[in-house]
């Protein structure tokens, strides 16, 4: 009896339209044929067959590879688009920033001290004038104009 292998992971598996192929498939092979075999018989009669036969097949190749190349689930457009904005379109330096919870905590730490240490110096010591006056918050003297 023949057993056949069921992958464990159903959403990797493509839906076949024709010929084992899927619609992606088709239409890029599609496309190929439609640009490759008229080059072919253009080229045929100016040069030899299997220069015809070369170049057709370069001008395919394209397209072969758009229907058949895949990495990690991703399309051969897609990996280039990728590649092309990492390598040219954005920068080369990308500056390392973080938002260090920790670091925010200690410097709050920090200024809820330093404010709680001038809090209690203002309230220790009131501010008095030479000559008796009493001054207000800022050290200004009250009562003389």
């Amino acid at each position: 009896m023949a057993y056949v292998p069921v992958p464990k992971d159903l959403t990797r598996i493509k839906t076949k339209v024709m010929f084992n192929l899927t619609k992606r498939q088709l239409i890029c092979f599609g496309s190929g044929a439609l640009i490759g075999v008229p080059l072919f018989f253009l080229i045929k009669s100016r040069t030899s067959v299997s220069l015809a036969s070369l170049l057709m097949i370069l001008s395919m190749l394209p397209f072969f590879l758009l229907a058949m190349y895949e990495k990690n689930g991703q399309p051969l457009e897609k990996i280039l688009r990728n590649f092309i904005q990492a390598r040219f379109i954005r920068s080369k330096i990308r500056p390392y920033q973080s938002n260090n919870f920790y670091s925010a905590v200690i410097r709050q730490h920090k200024l809820d001290k330093e404010v709680q240490a001038i809090v209690q110096t203002e309230n220790h010591s009131p501010k008095t004038v030479s000559n008796g006056a009493a001054a207000d918050r800022n050290g200004h003297r009250q009562g003389q104009v």
